[in-house]
């Protein structure tokens, strides 16, 4: 029975590769890629281009490659003694049995750890919504009062005011002095911004410093501060850094500036461009002004010809001269006809003539009769009989009634010859 289960038990072994395998597919498949904080160790560069070393901490170490086709970026940097972090897969080696690290990316530790919590606010705020351009504000066309946001000894306070001095020097600029690096950073950016919001004396805010390394922007990465800038009814001009910088402030704010001096440009007008513009439109204004002057010119003195042509005095001339050229014509006629007929129309024009000069007569009367009807509803008849138009004397307005005017007017009244003009004492209401 003995021999029977060391038989089994040989039956059942496995070879060192299998193992090895199976212990490696384990690894693999049980241990997701991950990052590895340690330091460097042991790095070998052989002429293949790949790296080995050994990642090592306080009380243990994993040995690591990091293979051609995988780098990214110099590498030749990366020497014995060096914090890194390292993304990658556990796996096994083999031949050897070796437990080690298969480095798919590697960063410097620090800096690393700091851009991977960027990255994971970054992604979280923007699955909020609170990068979404249709959350941003606009910049006022020209802003009555800027507020800065900045320490006020840093550089980037200095080229603001230099650069709105420059391009439009009128405006004020309120600063709210804040520290902008450092664990002390964001709690006073945040109290920074909410006195500005307080007191509500500024219609857009810059909030900035000047360039640094990424632990120096840092206080612009805060979450809590880029919440309150979501919340801030002001809108915000955010420039960190320089132009290559990006900070979660620059997200959230309704406007990125690349620096500080962008943003000074950014929030105002060139002063001069704006000048231009205004001296441009006063000269439209004025042409159009100009234009629409000549065009009520000529209307009214197209009224003034119709209403001269229309008036009783030349109605009655014209009439007056066509009558006159109807006996020229109507003589000139007869005349004509007598000179064909001779004597023996003598007796004929005898008798035409004193019907024409009958005819004429009545004509005549008739025109006289119709000259003294006209004359009779002439206004200017009626001042030749002792009355009188009554005008207000600044308006020009035609007086009906007492109540019109009031003691102490000036009166202009028209007589048939001239014009008086008087102040009224007293009115007496009377509508007979």
């Amino acid at each position: 029975m003995e021999n029977a289960g060391q038989v089994n038990a040989m039956a059942e072994a496995i070879t060192v590769s299998q193992l090895n395998r199976r212990v490696k597919k384990l690894l693999e498949d049980g241990i997701a890629r991950l990052w590895v904080e340690g330091e460097i160790s042991n790095i070998a560069r052989p002429a293949s281009g790949h790296l080995y070393f050994s990642l090592k901490d306080s009380s243990a170490q994993i040995r690591a490659a990091f293979f051609r086709q995988r780098q990214r970026g110099p590498t030749i940097g990366l020497h014995d003694g060096d914090q890194v972090l390292a993304f990658g897969r556990v796996s096994l080696y083999e031949p050897r049995g070796d437990y080690q690290l298969i480095v798919e990316q590697i960063e410097p530790a620090g800096e690393g750890a700091l851009k991977r919590q960027f990255e994971v606010l970054k992604k979280k705020l923007a699955a909020e919504g609170l990068f979404d351009e249709g959350n941003k504000r606009p910049l006022p066309a020209l802003p009555t009062r800027i507020g800065v946001i900045t320490s006020p000894s840093g550089a980037a306070i200095r080229d603001i005011i230099s650069v709105l001095g420059r391009r439009f020097p009128s405006i004020p600029v309120v600063v709210y002095p804040a520290a902008v690096q450092g664990d002390a950073g964001p709690g006073e950016l945040m109290a920074a911004l909410a006195t500005a919001v307080r007191r509500g004396e500024c219609d857009v805010l810059i909030m900035g410093r000047g360039g640094g390394s990424l632990e120096d922007l840092w206080a612009f990465n805060d979450e809590k501060l880029a919440r309150a800038m979501a919340d801030c009814p002001i809108p915000i001009i955010s420039a960190v850094g320089h132009e290559v910088d990006f900070t979660i402030s620059d997200f959230i704010a309704d406007v990125r500036a690349p620096t500080p001096s962008g943003a000074a440009e950014l929030v105002v007008p060139d002063r001069d461009d704006w000048l231009r513009a205004i001296n441009s439109l006063a000269t439209r204004v004025a042409r159009l002004g100009e234009r629409a002057i000549e065009d009520r010119g000529q209307t009214l003195d197209w009224l003034s010809r119709r209403l001269l042509q229309a008036s009783p005095q030349q109605t009655l001339f014209r009439q007056h001269e066509r009558l006159r050229e109807i006996r020229r014509r109507l003589a000139g006629a007869i005349r004509e006809r007598f000179l064909r007929q001779g004597p023996r129309l003598e007796h004929l024009r005898q008798r035409l003539g004193s019907s024409m000069q009958m005819t004429v007569s009545g004509c005549g009367h008739r025109l006289a009769l119709a000259a003294r009807g006209l004359n009779s509803v002439s206004p200017l008849a009626t001042l030749d009989r002792g009355y009188a138009i009554v005008e207000d004397a600044d308006t020009g307005k035609v007086l009906m009634r007492g109540s019109d005017t009031a003691p102490g007017d000036d009166i202009r009244a028209r007589l048939a010859h001239g014009a008086l003009l008087a102040t009224v004492q007293s009115i007496e209401d009377r509508d007979d």
